[in-house]
């Protein structure tokens, strides 16, 4: 049985994103290249990350020993796949560095460019 979305999209001649609405790659472009064997390799372009002030703080969490970004990210965003927010929030090029010094503060934030509620809130 064909997905109605992708039959539809496919007779109109729309392409489907690569990445799901909740990935870190949304809307990213799709590059290729063509490497010295011949072999041609699609990659997904470069990002970079958001700046911090677009996101408007909800919380702040200290970490403690033992924390994990997935367990973070579950916690306070209801699911753990997510954890690149709490990345994109913090400024944070590796990830893992967020949770490797205890006492460190995270910022637990809405997704980018969300105002909080009621227009007012801790923006970075």
């Amino acid at each position: 049985m064909t997905d109605p979305i992708q039959a539809f999209m496919q007779a109109n001649g729309l392409a489907q994103p690569a990445f799901a609405p909740d990935s870190r790659h949304h809307g990213l472009p799709l590059a290729q290249t063509t490497l010295p064997d011949g072999r041609e390799v699609v990659f997904v372009t470069r990002r970079f990350l958001p700046p911090p002030e677009n996101f408007a703080r909800l919380a702040t969490v200290t970490v403690v020993a033992g924390d994990r970004l997935d367990n973070l990210s579950a916690q306070h965003l209801g699911a753990a796949e997510p954890n690149w927010r709490l990345a994109d929030a913090n400024g944070a090029m590796l990830p893992e560095a967020l949770v490797a010094e205890v006492g460190r503060l995270l910022a637990i934030t809405l997704p980018e460019g969300v105002p909080a509620p009621g227009g007012a809130g801790d923006v970075r």
